[in-house]
């Protein structure tokens, strides 16, 4: 019989970025409180464009860890040192100087996790590295931060050990360094927009694009094991998805999209449930499993063809784009639920 467990490598991913997470909310608890020191206008223009950025990013990590579809606890040692670098912050002990070198390090701290879970990504799977693409924007604006983090503690450091401001040539040097990291990147895509979050079109078509690559995986695989892992992720995935669209989107676009091709979407998606069963309890070793994950894909297939023209064109006629994202916030939010459901994965120390 197939399990749905999933192996130690996308468990361990899984920890990883809910540790990235935690670090990233610190990140914005910071420089809130960085706010408040009275800074200089050129220096709190730049740590407000860095909240900015580090708001989105949290907003694309949710979106991450959600397509990545295993809900995970941070590390142990992850949440014990936040908690001491948050009182540590808050408190007196530190200068600013100090503060802002600790939250370079910090910064730091997140783009190594974020690379490591990208070459991770590409060693355990297609879909994974589908799923963690959109990293890449965070571990790219950190990176910048980053530099510009060195200019700050430049002027303010020569501040705090001489009173006498620095050469402020030090942003000219910032920005060569800033164009040096995003050669080093190339096309990688930032969130310049003032869009608050992803439309419903996206987030659906991100989960569409996911699962094809689980299947195309499976199907390519002659392991077992590999063959079960794909499985049991496709049934995972497919069993949140079709759940959260149930809750949240079929009945917000019921109205316009009409009763019979609503109905018609909630009915391919419970036949889906019963066929996702019944391939659980057959053995990945055999040669029916394979016809029957065929045929699931077929039927997913023109599922997703339904979804992706005719009610996507139903919902940019209808919805606003402000609707259209607030819409996929509250399916991600319930995405998020029913992961949780389907089974939180344990706290490690791996």
């Amino acid at each position: 019989m197939v399990t749905t467990l999933d192996d130690t490598k996308r468990n361990a991913i899984a920890i990883k970025l809910a540790s990235i997470k935690a670090l990233q909310q610190l990140v914005i608890e910071n420089e809130r409180l960085l706010l408040t020191q009275g800074l200089d206008a050129e220096i709190g223009d730049r740590i407000r464009n860095f909240l900015n950025d580090d708001e989105k990013n949290l907003g694309i990590l949710e979106t991450v860890i959600g397509q990545y579809g295993i809900q995970a606890e941070p590390k142990k040692n992850v949440t014990q040192f936040i908690e001491k670098a948050r009182e540590l912050f808050k408190g007196s002990e530190l200068s600013l100087y100090e503060k802002v070198s600790q939250h370079e390090l910090l910064k730091h701290q997140l783009v190594m996790s974020g690379l490591i879970v990208h070459k991770a990504a590409q060693k355990v799977g297609a879909d994974v590295l589908l799923a963690i693409g959109p990293l890449n924007t965070i571990n790219f604006e950190n990176r910048a931060h980053q530099e510009q983090l060195k200019g700050i503690l430049e002027i303010l450091g020569v501040r705090e050990f001489t009173g006498q401001d620095a050469d402020q040539g030090i942003w000219a040097r910032v920005q060569d360094a800033m164009a040096a990291v995003s050669g080093v990147v190339g096309s990688a895509v930032t969130q310049t927009s003032d869009k608050s979050d992803l439309n419903i079109q996206d987030v659906i078509r991100l989960d569409h694009n996911k699962v094809n690559t689980l299947f195309t995986e499976l199907l390519q695989s002659d392991n077992p094991q590999k063959i079960q892992e794909y499985f049991g992720q496709i049934y995972k995935d497919l069993t949140a998805h079709a759940e959260a669209e149930e809750e949240v989107v079929y009945p917000r676009v019921r109205p316009f999209y009409g009763q019979d091709n609503t109905q018609e979407l909630f009915d391919e998606q419970a036949e889906m449930k019963r066929v996702l069963d019944q391939i659980k309890a057959i053995s990945p070793s055999s040669s029916e499993f394979k016809d029957q994950v065929r045929k699931l894909m077929e039927a997913v297939g023109d599922h997703i063809r339904q979804e992706e023209s005719t009610m996507f064109a139903a919902i940019r006629n209808n919805l606003s784009s402000d609707q259209s994202e607030q819409l996929a916030t509250e399916f991600k939010a319930a995405k998020t639920k029913i992961q949780e459901k389907l089974g939180v994965v344990s706290e490690s120390n791996v």
